[in-house]
């Protein structure tokens, strides 16, 4: 705990909605009890967005989940406007963008900038944080990756949403942003006392006194992801640049290798999916098939206010995304799931992560139709 500096204050207050059984959850409750601060439970993940106005948190650690329904309702509402309101938030979202490129790089405003910056922040981004509770200064975002374009329209908007990444097996987090040294896109750079190397397969390993001794009565399990010299297997395929920070490509084992021989990562493609204000989730499938495919789910709200032609819709969204992708990671065909992918279905994790496995199986006819002449 001693080695997370610079990020909580003691008249902070956390909302904290994570299952406590997740190392996520455990670790964000015992950084509260460390460091003094408020901390409110929400029993209920569903509830977050009725919480926030009642607990109005300065930190608020979360899964992706709750960042990309603010981020399609902040979207929807640019969207929507017109006029006077359009070029308002239009201006304000440049204003934004400019000075969070200064503030990355480390540079002061210039003073006319700041000055457009606070009058923006009065007649705009305050609005947006809001939606947080409107005192939110700092979200941290783990469990699964964000997508980029999330963190960086928030930092636009005068709120830091940083990742990092760990796993259950090294008790705490590998890697980190922090509030003056981040990078969005990345889990940020090791954390103190931990090292973080590639293998030659792209596999992201971690070495630390934090890491594991073993699985309990499971030698097998244990010696596949523990090697002699110390170093834990992660099982996330990554790179680390030439400034330390990690970047998590995909799982491992959800890597798609095409029939034509090709390797993709499909969480890179499903968070631009998640991007649009019309799709709620994506699954892309592709393993040892001629082409990629994808199941996708609405977010009924934005589809009902757009009241247009849904295949339409979705199909404006995936060409989207297909026009920043390979030829060969672009989606061919997709089809639209009557329903969310949900834990009470045993679809997601408590993390939210979808669990490709039973998805696939679940919807097996719906995939072999994707794929037939």
């Amino acid at each position: 705990m001693e080695r997370i500096e610079d990020l909580a204050l003691d008249e902070d207050v956390m909302l904290l909605y994570l299952p406590l059984a997740h190392n996520f959850g455990r670790l964000m409750s015992l950084w509260g009890a460390y460091g003094g601060f408020t901390i409110a439970f929400c029993p209920d993940p569903y509830a977050v967005a009725d919480v926030l106005p009642l607990v109005r948190p300065t930190l608020l650690p979360s899964v992706p989940r709750v960042y990309e329904k603010a981020h399609t309702a902040v979207i929807s509402k640019l969207e929507g406007a017109s006029g006077l309101r359009r070029r308002l938030g239009d201006w304000a979202l440049g204003v934004g963008r400019r000075v969070s490129a200064l503030r990355q790089q480390g540079k002061p405003l210039p003073r006319a900038l700041a000055l457009q910056h606070r009058l923006a922040d009065r007649l705009v981004y305050s609005k947006v944080k809001e939606r947080f509770g409107g005192r939110l200064r700092l979200g941290i975002s783990g469990g699964a990756p964000l997508a980029k374009e999330i963190s960086e329209l928030f930092h636009a908007f005068d709120l830091l949403i940083l990742e990092g990444w760990g796993l259950t097996e090294c008790t705490t987090a590998a890697a980190v942003n922090r509030p003056r040294r981040f990078r969005f896109g990345t889990v940020g750079p090791a954390m103190p006392g931990f090292e973080v190397k590639t293998d030659t397969e792209g596999e992201l390993l971690i070495r630390s006194e934090t890491v594991f001794a073993g699985y309990l009565k499971d030698d097998e399990a244990t010696r596949a992801v523990l090697m002699d010299d110390g170093w834990l297997r992660s099982g996330d395929v990554g790179q680390i640049d030439e400034d330390g920070f990690v970047t998590i490509t995909d799982r491992k084992k959800d890597i798609i290798v095409t029939a034509g021989g090709k390797n993709l990562a499909p969480q890179n493609i499903e968070n631009s999916l998640k991007a649009s204000r019309y799709i709620s989730q994506g699954l892309v499938i592709g393993d040892r098939r001629p082409y990629v495919t994808a199941l996708i789910t609405l977010d009924e709200a934005e589809v009902a206010k757009a009241n247009g032609d849904v295949q339409t819709l979705v199909q404006q969204a995936v060409d989207d995304v297909n026009r920043e992708l390979s030829r060969f990671e672009q989606i061919k065909r997709f089809a639209v799931v009557p329903r969310e992918f949900s834990a009470e279905e045993g679809e997601v994790t408590p993390t939210l992560k979808l669990k490709r496995r039973v998805i696939e199986e679940r919807f097996a006819e719906e995939i072999e139709r994707l794929y037939a002449p």
